[in-house]
């Protein structure tokens, strides 16, 4: 690794999460890419009869994402700190930021009730 590289790392690793998040926006921005791992093309593959008949999968972890903030973001600010970690800086900057991923991985129950208080507050609400 260069010396600049690891100057860079080492400036980076300072970043709270929230800037982190904004710096990756702004590089995908910036150089038109993606963060996101790439996917690879699947080959179609015939369905069989049993497989068409068997039922899918119920998705158990759900991403949530506060989409908008609504009129009252104080309302949505509270809300966003009851549901999660983050602190009341963390939680404005995230509702004047959307869309802001809430959580990765909820499960279906906790991902109901996170969606619910945010909706009661005004926010609009994803899940994933």
């Amino acid at each position: 690794m260069s010396a600049t590289t690891a100057k860079i790392l080492e400036e980076i690793s300072k970043l709270s999460v929230m800037e982190l998040a904004g710096l990756i926006k702004d590089l995908e921005e910036k150089f038109g890419v993606s963060a996101a791992a790439p996917v690879a093309a699947v080959a179609t593959v015939p369905v069989t009869s049993a497989q068409a008949a068997a039922p899918a999968e119920e998705k158990n972890e759900f991403k949530i994402t506060l989409k908008e903030s609504g009129a009252d973001k104080i309302k949505v600010i509270k809300a966003l700190r009851t549901v999660s970690t983050l602190s009341l800086g963390a939680a404005k900057e995230a509702v004047e930021n959307v869309p802001f991923v809430v959580a990765e991985a909820a499960s279906k129950e906790d991902a109901q009730k996170i969606k619910k208080t945010l909706e009661e507050a005004g926010a609009k609400v994803e899940l994933s």
